[in-house]
């Protein structure tokens, strides 16, 4: 008879997915009867909080995407795009690239797909980019770029005007950091541009709440408010925008011409997980315990961005890296108890708090009730990401760049992404930017 084994995979390879398939790593790994397997849309993790400076060229790429595959030791990793999960089977259906889709049989499963932008709150949001991806941020600062070449022969000041405003919709953390990086990259690109002026540029922020950053404590707002305002920034809290049309956003009191609209008003969980016949919240995320099981079944678990999770003082942990690494840790040792037959243990996890950075340096940290601002904040922001990194050898060699990197500001290399319409298709069908619409 052939040898039953234990089978685990995780789905999706993000910090929380694999932080996870690293603690069944070395828990399980070594059990002849156990299989680990991780399976990601892409064969690297993306670290989203250094996108938005590897997006102005103030980080590589490389800094914030790191290869899965020497994360793992025993784990069996698996590149391909999950389209369907059988709770009631125990089966994955996978898609694989110029390949026939495949079926992966599962005993656990551990959902971390993570989530995108959420497309339906605003009519016309296809016109708009978003921000989740590595394409998104290739593609966003090409654009940029664009925008000041046309800008400086363009001599029609309406269309010169509109080639020059950037508005991010969504006043949350995302949005607000995207913004101060965007703001501070175009204002140094000037150097290079004699023929457009600083005052030229316009950036909007538009957020439906009564302040930026809600999620956050009000210093981070205050401090954040007053950097983007400082750049010449218009903020517009409490304007919930109406409709977006192509190179135009609009809301109930007027309305603003922009060459570049980037849109982060909050997140829906992954399609693929909002779809598996579990139970679900109304927002689509997997309902677990506070042991990280789904409340339904218990071969299902979740975590991250995907999942429902009890706090101890009531609703649901936000939606942070910060949660997802540490969820992960704990869903991994509970899989482990099940399988032995132990009692698992509850995720409890306080905050350790919330740090923001806004281009030059300019950061925001609230740590332990500790508040911290500038470059301070900005240099423990780093630290703290920098150890989110897996690997050592990887960690010493970014300390390099980041350290050299103190020294020289970012170019203005527009990486050609030819044919570039076939990048934007691969990054819309992954949930990110929206297109050749997203002009």
């Amino acid at each position: 008879m052939p040898e039953s084994r234990t089978r685990i995979v995780v789905l999706g390879g993000g910090v929380g997915g694999l932080a996870a398939a690293r603690h069944l790593d070395r828990l399980l790994g070594r059990r002849p009867g156990v299989e680990v397997t991780l399976v990601s849309r892409d064969n690297f993790f993306l670290l989203s909080p250094l996108l938005f400076e590897a997006c102005s060229g103030i980080l590589e790429l490389r800094h914030c995407a790191q290869p899965i595959r020497p994360c793992l030791r025993r784990a069996r990793f698996i590149e391909g795009t999950v389209e369907h999960v059988d709770v009631a089977r125990r089966t994955i259906r996978i898609g694989v690239a110029e390949g026939e889709p495949r079926e992966l049989e599962f005993d656990h499963v551990l959902v971390a797909l993570g989530a995108g932008t959420n497309m339906s709150i605003i009519p016309g949001s296809d016109h708009a980019r978003t921000f989740k991806t590595v394409a998104d941020a290739l593609l966003l600062r090409n654009h940029l770029i664009e925008r000041l070449e046309r800008a400086d022969v363009e001599s029609d000041p309406v269309r010169r005007a509109k080639l020059l405003t950037v508005v991010v919709i969504g006043g949350g953390l995302v949005g607000v950091e995207l913004l101060g990086e965007l703001s501070a990259f175009m204002r140094d690109e000037m150097r290079y541009y004699p023929g457009i002026q600083a005052r030229e540029l316009a950036f909007h922020l538009f957020e439906a709440g009564e302040r930026l950053i809600p999620e956050a404590k009000p210093f981070l707002a205050a401090y954040a408010t007053r950097i983007l305002r400082y750049r010449g920034a218009h903020l517009h809290p409490s304007t919930p925008v109406v409709a977006i049309e192509p190179g135009r956003v609009r809301w109930k009191e007027g309305m603003v011409d922009a060459g570049t609209i980037v849109l982060a008003p909050g997140i829906v969980p992954s399609p693929v997980a909002s779809a598996i016949e579990v139970e679900r919240d109304r927002k689509g995320r997997i309902v677990t315990d506070a042991v990280l099981r789904s409340v339904s079944h218990p071969h299902v678990w979740a975590i991250g961005d995907c999942a429902a999770t009890p706090a101890p003082n009531g609703g649901v942990y936000p939606a942070l890296a910060q949660h997802a690494v540490r969820a992960a840790r704990v869903a991994a040792r509970n899989i482990a108890a099940a399988i032995d037959g132990r009692a698992s243990a509850p995720f409890v996890y306080e905050p350790l708090g919330t740090m923001a950075a806004f281009g030059h340096t300019r950061a925001a940290a609230e740590v332990r009730g500790l508040e911290l601002t500038g470059f301070v904040a900005w240099w423990m922001r780093r630290t703290y990401y920098l150890f989110q990194m897996p690997r050592w050898d990887t960690r010493l060699r970014i300390a390099v760049d980041w350290t050299v990197s103190l020294l020289s500001k970012p170019d203005l290399t527009k990486i050609d992404l030819a044919p570039e319409r076939e990048q934007e298709r691969r990054s819309y069908a992954a949930g990110g930017s929206a297109g050749p619409t997203a002009r």
